[in-house]
């Protein structure tokens, strides 16, 4: 299993998901995206609808129906209803289901770091778990761990 970190401190998390959600789908697997707050998931939507330039990346909401056949589903708990083997945890808050999926990509935000660090702290001792770290450079991701 798999956990990626990612820092946000230059865009947030609705401009950067989209370019991770794409390559996901890219592979030909799915995406759970889980986040708490309607005003988030409604940016991470909109965010994902603008998607890679000249294109959008189809996705449905947890509990409207037809979630079973979303390539990209949001939501406010770990169910994956859409089948994703991809958790992407989008508002600084590490959840352990997330655990039980192939990769999890965690973002978090000066508002949430100290969180970040104890999951990091935690994770990193863990068999069988990879942990790693990356923060924004300029427009670029950089490996720092």
């Amino acid at each position: 299993m798999q956990v990626d970190f990612y820092q946000l401190s230059r865009d947030p998390v609705e401009q950067v998901l989209p370019a991770i959600a794409g390559r996901i789908l890219g592979l030909g697997a799915r995406l759970l995206v889980v986040a708490q707050g309607e005003d988030r998931l409604a940016r991470i939507s909109e965010g994902l609808w603008a998607g890679p330039p000249d294109s959008f990346l189809a996705h449905g909401r947890a509990g409207e129906g037809g979630a079973a056949h979303q390539p990209i589903l949001l939501g406010v708990t770990c169910d994956a209803a859409n089948g994703a083997r991809h958790i992407a945890l989008a508002d600084g808050l590490w959840r352990e289901e997330a655990i039980d999926f192939e990769r999890a990509f965690f973002f978090f935000n000066d508002e949430t770091i100290e969180g970040a660090r104890a999951s990091w702290r935690d994770l990193s001792k863990r068999d069988g778990i990879v942990a790693r770290y990356f923060r924004q450079d300029g427009r670029k991701w950089v490996q720092m761990a």
